[in-house]
């Protein structure tokens, strides 16, 4: 009768430990998992966070590459460049308009002649002639946004008429909310050329 029970209460004993074992199992499983999930998680957080040249295209790599490159040129932000061309012509370099804005960046003869531009509809200097504009005005305001943007599409000299404000012009008011509320910022770095790669994430594409 002692051996029965003996023998008995050993094989709950080993049960019992089995069960254990594997629950601890599971538990060590569970938290491995937690540990090995959490970095992944950071990682593809980070990795929304992608650098300007990523989260454009104009459907034409070459056009892309006049825009991060005059924007590097004169450090303004090729992502801001990109709306506004984006507004302006809808990426076509033949776009014309009723006051004989040409180019991609629809510039004016006289503008194309104030920065030396030659052809308003070759895309590669139409987008130089436009973004050293777009910098011209960012100084001049100090880096707003809002007011460069009002200065590019109604002239500079309005904006300075209504005492440094947007024109009340319907035109100007929409084109200056929809780039602003695109591009996401109101203030722009006046940022110099040699600084401009890494504040606007093309270090690493330049160093490649």
């Amino acid at each position: 009768m002692q051996c029965s029970v003996s023998s008995y209460f050993r094989t709950r004993t080993k049960v019992l430990l089995r069960f254990l074992g594997f629950v601890l199992i599971l538990i060590a499983g569970i938290l491995l998992h937690g540990r090995v999930g959490a970095p992944i998680a950071v990682a593809e957080t980070t990795t929304t966070q992608a650098p300007s040249q990523t989260r454009f295209t104009s459907g034409n790599a070459t056009i892309d590459g006049y825009i991060i490159d005059a924007g590097l040129k004169y450090g303004v932000d090729p992502l801001l460049v990109f709306y506004v061309i984006r507004q302006e012509s809808r990426f076509k370099p033949s776009a014309c308009s009723n006051k004989n804005a040409q180019g991609l960046m629809q510039l004016i003869p006289a503008t194309a002649a104030r920065f030396k531009i030659d052809d308003a509809y070759d895309p590669e200097q139409n987008i130089d002639g436009g973004v050293h504009y777009l910098r011209w005005l960012l100084e001049r305001f100090e880096g707003d946004v809002s007011l460069a943007l009002a200065g590019y599409n109604a002239g500079e000299g309005a904006v300075e008429k209504c005492g440094n404000r947007v024109p009340e012009f319907k035109e100007t008011k929409d084109y200056v909310e929809k780039i602003v509320s695109a591009y996401g910022k109101s203030f722009h770095a006046l940022v110099s050329p040699e600084q401009a790669p890494k504040i606007f994430g093309f270090a690493t594409a330049i160093a490649e």
